[in-house]
């Protein structure tokens, strides 16, 4: 599969409620799901009125356009912050994947990519996985470390993690 990777604008916001229903790992049905995160107020915050400031994204596309991940940042008001205590320039970062093309390097990339954009842009990202996803691998391999360890929408546990982007200033 070839994959283009670009940067996330205001036409991309349904492809973002997409993505977003897959980091959450919500169920199969993508339109409830869409529905669902947009009116909850917690999941609601990674995307509506995208375009403020401080928003940065990638996005990957398949050969026929479609949107088959991204990943993206946004500086949220300080009481919606994963780890209450961050810095309000610290913005929280979402990664999603669809589902059937996870383990394939998708995200790997996006992140990869989103990192070079936004080093410079902000000290840290910090996001919150469920402790038993598969990509907490991945985030660690990029640097992540665990801040915290938190109970999640759904009263799972999730860790709370950081990047340090001026480790290498």
């Amino acid at each position: 599969m070839t994959l283009s990777i670009c940067a996330v604008t205001v036409e991309d916001i349904s492809a973002l409620w997409e993505m977003l229903t897959y980091a959450a790992r919500m169920p199969d049905d993508v339109a409830a799901n869409i529905t669902a995160a947009q009116a909850d107020p917690f999941l609601q915050k990674y995307v509506a009125d995208w375009g403020q400031p401080g928003d940065r994204g990638v996005l990957a596309v398949d050969e026929s356009g479609t949107a088959v991940g991204a990943a993206w940042v946004r500086l949220l008001d300080h009481n919606f912050h994963a780890r209450n205590h961050a810095a309000e320039n610290i913005p929280e970062l979402v990664l999603g994947v669809r589902p059937a093309l996870r383990g394939q390097g998708i995200g790997t990339a996006l992140m990869a990519r989103l990192i070079t954009e936004v080093t410079g842009h902000y000290p840290a990202l910090v996001l919150s996985v469920r402790a038993i996803n598969p990509a907490v691998h991945l985030y660690e391999r990029l640097g992540f470390v665990t801040v915290e360890e938190i109970a999640n929408r759904v009263g799972t546990a999730s860790l709370v993690m950081e990047l340090d982007l001026t480790a290498d200033e």
